[in-house]
């Protein structure tokens, strides 16, 4: 449902009264004969059926609403009442006959009918949610449609729900809370073929909606139908020449038609463009990547291209950019964009270990030190950042602190015997530092020994 007819009573509850009652009972009216005493005791019940409700006392309020009934039986309110109070009480078999018998005496009250219906939706009875609902349409053609063709998908009749959705698209025009529920239904009964021919139908009767002529080429491509995916990409192209989001589908057939130039172009627009979700970009620096490193004659133009993205990336086309450097040996460039990519990704310790790696074969050794203890603090069980910091701090020129990490960091290294001997060797440079020699010849023989079995 898509409102809540029914707000809210008000204390005694008379301004959410129906008309209808107001109509067969008019309290303003001075008794003229003994009907007076009725009416008086009618309005005494009533009001005081709200007014328990509205403390939430249901069995008090059934039980004034009954002495209603009593005195006129004709009135609909009072088994519209009864029904939201018996509800409340989860007596449903009660609930809904009050509420069937307000519908039957006021069939054109829509408050009365939006009651029912809520109710047969709580009960998960979608078949007398559809009845109920069908009575409700000619108040809110759109909002109540689009409930029928919900509980129809529901119920799995999806040839009624389809017809549902194209007289609401016919009549009120395309919108995209039924476009979801459309293509839910050709997903579940794999009606390709009928969606395909929705969206030429649209295209045929609205050739410049340019989102009609991007659904139909993501379906021909699904649909393994590249050469009219392609057509209608072009085609598109045409009609709005300045369009920027087919570009999402053309640079793809570029590529295929090894046609590097258009490819390139069409994708530095996507990564320019204003108009593309940055997740959809990112897919495309992402191909970007991988079609340079197999045509790296095309690196100026890709360099460009993340120029213009920016800080726009996020971490995963950063860390292929990241890897894509570093497979080239420029260790610069790659550490820009691990950096970058450590940013959207602070806690990815494969990221930080590139980083701090590259600071150390860039002689960065004080980035070194001040990020591998960062990164100690988060990962104290990564020996890793211990023979960083050491190899830090020995090229820093304080062996005793290297001296120090190293050893600590040595108990962490389990079945890695390169890593182990990584760290008697800078702890034989540590202690070679501090002029012991001794200790240095120790951990000088320890490392030359793993290099053997090694």
């Amino acid at each position: 449902m898509k409102r809540t007819l029914i707000t809210a009573i008000l204390f005694l509850g008379i301004l959410c009264i129906p008309y209808s009652f107001h109509a067969q009972v008019d309290f303003n009216q001075k008794p003229t004969d003994d009907l007076g005493d009725v009416e008086d005791q009618f309005q005494e019940y009533f009001f005081e059926a709200m007014k328990q409700k509205s403390i939430e006392n249901y069995d008090r309020s059934i039980e004034a609403l009954l002495k209603c009934k009593e005195l006129d039986k004709n009135v609909p309110v009072i088994y519209y009442e009864l029904g939201k109070n018996y509800n409340q009480l989860k007596n449903f078999g009660s609930a809904e006959d009050a509420l069937k018998e307000a519908v039957a005496k006021e069939p054109d009250n829509e408050w009365y009918l939006d009651a029912l219906y809520e109710f047969y939706i709580e009960q998960n009875d979608f078949d007398k949610a559809i009845n109920t609902v069908k009575q409700l349409v000619k108040f809110h053609p759109i909002d109540y449609k689009e409930d029928l063709a919900g509980l129809y998908y529901k119920t799995k009749k999806f040839d009624d729900a389809l017809k549902i959705l194209d007289e609401l698209d016919l009549e009120f025009g395309i919108a995209v809370s039924r476009d979801i529920m459309r293509n839910r239904i050709y997903e579940v009964t794999g009606r390709k073929d009928d969606q395909i021919k929705n969206l030429e139908f649209r295209i045929d009767n609205n050739p410049d909606k340019e989102s009609n002529y991007i659904a139909l080429i993501f379906r021909y491509s699904e649909n393994n139908d590249k050469e009219k995916a392609y057509e209608t990409a072009k085609e598109l192209l045409k009609i709005n020449p300045n369009s920027q989001v087919v570009h999402l589908a053309l640079y793809k057939f570029y590529l295929d038609d090894n046609d590097a130039e258009k490819a390139i172009q069409s994708m530095k627009i996507v990564v320019n463009s204003n108009e593309i979700r940055p997740e959809a970009k990112l897919k495309v620096l992402s191909d970007f990547v991988n079609f340079v490193k197999m045509n790296p004659e095309y690196e100026a133009d890709l360099v460009e291209a993340t120029a213009l993205v920016g800080g726009k990336n996020d971490g995963k086309s950063l860390l292929e950019l990241g890897q894509y450097y570093l497979a080239k040996n420029d260790k610069g460039n790659a550490l820009k964009y691990f950096e970058e990519a450590l940013k959207t990704d602070v806690d990815n310790f494969n990221i930080i270990k590139n980083v701090l790696l590259l600071h150390l074969d860039l002689k960065q050794y004080k980035e070194a030190n001040e990020k591998s203890n960062k990164a100690l603090e988060k990962f104290p069980s990564q020996p890793i950042c211990y023979l960083v910091n050491g190899v830090a701090l020995n090229e820093l020129n304080e062996p005793k602190k290297a001296a120090e990490m190293l050893e600590s960091g040595l108990d962490w290294v389990i079945d890695d015997i390169k890593m182990e001997s990584d760290f008697y060797t800078q702890l034989s440079k540590a202690y070679t530092l501090l002029n012991n020699t001794a200790k240095a010849k120790s951990f000088s023989d320890k490392a030359k020994q793993l290099e053997i079995q090694n």
